[in-house]
């Protein structure tokens, strides 16, 4: 299994370095299979929301829709998927930031009661007490 990072994530499923993304999608249909996945990591599932949101200014159901993609992937390993898999359905639902999303996921599962923050949009979510 490889890991694969954010930018060539992103120039795979964006396109917009035609060099760049040859390259991803050689490596992607070449050394990602059922049987061998690439690996992404819950980062890197942010990462890629904060730059599709930030730098292609892509609507919040596409980006979505995206991670949803991903996830079905046969040739595609996510760590914590079913963690993944709930914060996008909180991130569809909510204001709240992917990552804040994953947070509270992640957190619940480690067994905490609630996660303190000052973020008005992660404490829409019940994970979330503001302070």
């Amino acid at each position: 299994m490889k890991g694969i990072d954010t930018n060539v994530l992103a120039r795979y499923l964006t396109r917009d370095d035609r060099d760049q993304y040859e390259r991803a999608k050689a490596f992607m249909t070449s050394e990602c299979a059922a049987d061998d996945p690439g690996f992404l990591h819950p980062i890197v599932i942010c990462e890629l929301v904060w730059v599709l949101k930030a730098a292609y200014k892509i609507e919040r159901e596409n980006i979505a829709s995206t991670i949803e993609k991903l996830l079905q992937t046969r040739e595609i390993e996510i760590d914590e998927r079913d963690s993944v898999r709930a914060a996008v359905a909180m991130y569809r639902s909510s204001s709240a930031d992917f990552a804040d999303c994953l947070i509270a996921r992640l957190n619940k599962n480690a067994g905490c009661e609630n996660t303190v923050t000052f973020d008005r949009k992660a404490a829409e979510l019940d994970e979330f007490v503001l302070i």
